[in-house]
């Protein structure tokens, strides 16, 4: 079983930047791809950022495109998520999740998850 921990929510002013962490523990780790998504008290979990596991190939939704920025340490089996110029609409609980299929935009198609770290944007 694959365990997954995020780190590095916290209060930001708009404007700020935060880098969210991932940390991967269990058996052998080697998903198809890792993702980032979020869900706003009242709204629908959403896609934010994936990138591939061998290749780093990224994907990013239009919302945080040119702001956020997914990386990965393989080494480590750890993902990031570098997040700039933050607005108020990007506060929400941030999840890290690992999949092993290509569609790498559904919350549907991963297969693990972390509990989530509270990301809060003040104005």
């Amino acid at each position: 079983q694959v365990q997954l921990a995020e780190s590095g929510g916290g209060l930001v002013q708009a404007g700020g930047s935060l880098r969210l962490s991932c940390a991967a523990s269990g058996r052998t780790f080697s998903p198809y791809a890792m993702g980032w998504f979020r869900q706003a008290p009242g709204k629908e979990r959403e896609f934010v950022a994936s990138m591939t596991w061998d290749y780093g190939t990224t994907v990013y939704a239009d919302s945080v495109k040119g702001r956020f920025t997914i990386s990965r340490s393989r080494a480590a089996n750890m993902v990031f998520l570098q997040m700039n110029s933050l607005k108020r609409e990007d506060t929400a609980v941030y999840y890290c999740a690992a999949t092993h299929n290509v569609a790498v935009r559904l919350a549907s198609q991963f297969d693990y998850w972390g509990q989530g770290t509270q990301v809060t944007v003040s104005s």
